[in-house]
């Protein structure tokens, strides 16, 4: 029987890049409040529409202040990805 993975088996190793996935819009203009992070909203028809940030984010204090923004805008955060940390995808 293996023991699932936990929160102590996930470390911040440094850089990375980062895709962010929130339900509902966001104006390109507040990437320079998502530490430079590209915005791109899809619409669904009827349904509400997600917002995908991608980009490099340098420590965890940034991506701190990346959750944090989105927290004020009252956005759900829907999936975090690293996607790149120096050439392995995670």
């Amino acid at each position: 029987m293996s023991i699932p993975n936990g929160p102590a088996d996930v470390e911040f190793g440094g850089p990375a890049t980062y895709r962010i996935l929130v339900q509902g819009s966001l104006s390109e203009d507040w990437s320079g409040r998502l530490a430079g992070m590209a915005i791109t909203t899809t619409s669904r028809g009827e349904k509400s529409p997600h917002t995908t940030l991608v980009g490099p984010i340098r420590d965890q204090a940034e991506l701190n202040g990346v959750f944090e923004t989105l927290y004020g805008l009252h956005l759900t955060i829907l999936k975090v990805e690293a996607i790149d940390d120096g050439g392995t995808i995670q």
